[in-house]
């Protein structure tokens, strides 16, 4: 039985990179983990290819060779999905889905012949068995979540690793914490389930026996969902294994901001080798705080503990959230100067949605106030209920958000107030210039400091850094080509033609 694992194309977001990977001849940020996972987990005799729609073309030729298709695919990724279902139906062959997509909304979709729902390690093996017996059924469901010490290592000999950026792996699944927007408690549950020291030794391992050098991103929900196992068994051998090598890779994982309460964890995170943390802020405004039930957030200084965060060496990234319905029309200003002043470069401001089965989306279902289905895109300027706010109030400031804090001035200034904050802890590591550091410089002298309009910016940061920070030269050369690929986005959205939905007021 020959098996082809297909992750659908992306779309231009502000998370695709897609302008900054460019400069560092890269053609996706991250591979797909978890189709990877689902390879290692198929029978040894079964012939597999891996075509990543981010990174390569899918030909007939590769549809027709395949006994099954199977697809996983993130919301946003919907409309590729749809698309290779269409190509597999017209050419015969059959179509397997699972994922994040699928496990919420496969009612969706037409033309999939088995949906393997939930996490694979439940629903796979079941399915299998059936194939082998001739009696495969439409539909796999998961009653309840596996053990993920048992999950196997991800079959990384299916991707060539030089198409991307950065590797990732998985050490936990699930989120202590119960967002109403947020999804993860229904796709892995709210119970931190995480992986022991010798499974994630051999997951490390097996990306260092790969070649791997470099970024490594972290995919938990929330990494820090289990703080005491962090701190007595997984950072610690983390950092012992990190020494032995000469610390080869560095990290980035999300974590939630209660991050900033616990000293010792932050350090040990430094030591075993992170850079670079989401945290998912979402608003200034304490009402809008607590209709979501964020608690975690509520009733602290939000930009202290940020800036606490940078001063043990991380980079905090940022998510943000407007359409609230507790949101003032003073929002979008609050959320300009809370990014501004909090230094977080890189701060993603999303539209409120409501996924589906989210604690959300029951709530505005029965206030009748849902009109569509999510997009999962953070750059259509789509929102699937109806708000509070007048819509196009709500769009306008939204844009408004975007083309001030992605402007260079605003930009360049952001990094600058972040460098005066951040004080890196593995100084030795962090003072070697790797190759692709001096490509990215080069290019960026070109495309930056001289085609940009925000050239006069560029410079100045680069001439405040080379004074005052000047080891972290490179860390400010990423960040001025990361502005460049979210002005790019910036103007798709500015020229994007809102059309006013039917039933907003």
């Amino acid at each position: 039985m020959n098996i082809l694992l297909v992750y659908p194309r992306y779309p231009d977001t502000f998370w695709s990179f897609r302008y900054a990977l460019k400069f560092i001849s890269k053609k996706a940020s991250f591979p797909p983990l978890g189709l990877l996972t689902v390879a290692s987990m198929l029978p040894r005799e079964c012939g597999k290819k891996l075509i990543d729609m981010n990174v390569t073309d899918l030909s007939d030729q590769d549809i027709i060779w395949a006994d099954y298709v199977f697809i996983s695919a993130m919301v946003v990724q919907s409309d590729s999905a749809r698309e290779v279902i269409s190509r597999c139906n017209h050419l015969g062959v059959k179509v397997v889905a699972g994922g994040p997509l699928f496990t919420t909304e496969y009612d969706q979709f037409e033309g999939v012949d088995h949906f393997v729902l939930g996490e694979a390690e439940m629903t796979l093996p079941a399915f299998l068995s059936d194939v082998e017996a001739g009696c495969a059924k439409p539909l796999y469901e998961a009653r309840e979540q596996p053990d993920i010490g048992l999950t196997p290592l991800p079959m990384w000999s299916l991707i060539n690793m030089k198409h991307y950026a950065s590797m990732s792996l998985q050490y936990s699944r699930g989120c202590p914490f119960n967002c109403d927007f947020c999804d993860i408690a229904i796709l892995n549950g709210h119970m931190p389930r995480t992986k022991n020291q010798e499974q994630t030794v051999r997951e490390l391992d097996a990306l260092y026996l790969q070649g791997w050098r470099g970024s490594i991103f972290m995919v938990d929900d929330n990494f820090v969902g289990n703080r005491k196992k962090l701190k007595m068994e997984t950072l610690p051998i983390m950092i012992e294994w990190s020494k032995k090598r000469k610390y080869p890779f560095y990290f980035y994982t999300q974590a939630s901001i209660n991050l900033a309460d616990d000293e010792e964890l932050m350090q040990l995170m430094a030591e075993a080798g992170f850079e670079r943390i989401f945290v998912g802020i979402e608003t200034p405004n304490e009402d809008s705080l607590t209709e979501c039930n964020k608690q975690q957030n509520r009733g602290r200084d939000l930009v202290a503990a940020v800036k606490k965060i940078q001063n043990y060496g991380f980079e905090v990234q940022g998510g943000f959230i407007v359409g609230f319905d507790s949101d003032p029309v003073s929002i979008f200003h609050s959320q300009i100067n809370f990014i501004q002043k909090s230094g977080i470069v890189t701060a993603m401001v999303g539209l409120l949605n409501a996924p589906r089965g989210t604690r959300l989306y029951q709530r505005l279902k029965a206030e009748n106030r849902l009109i569509n289905e999510f997009s999962g895109n953070n750059t259509d300027c789509s929102i699937n209920f109806v708000p509070k706010m007048d819509y196009q109030t709500l769009i306008d400031g939204y844009r408004r958000i975007f083309s001030t804090i992605y402007s260079p001035k605003q930009y360049y200034e952001r990094i600058r107030t972040f460098l005066r904050e951040y004080k890196p802890r593995r100084a030795k590591r962090l003072s070697l210039l790797r190759f692709s550091h001096i490509v990215a410089f080069l290019k960026a002298m070109w495309v930056l400091g001289i085609k940009d309009q925000g050239r006069k910016h560029y410079w100045r940061l680069m001439l405040s850094t080379l004074i005052r920070h000047p080891r972290v030269l490179p860390l400010s050369i990423i960040l001025a080509i990361f502005g460049f690929h979210f002005r790019q986005i910036t103007r798709k959205l500015d020229s994007t033609p809102i059309e006013h939905i039917s039933g907003m007021t």
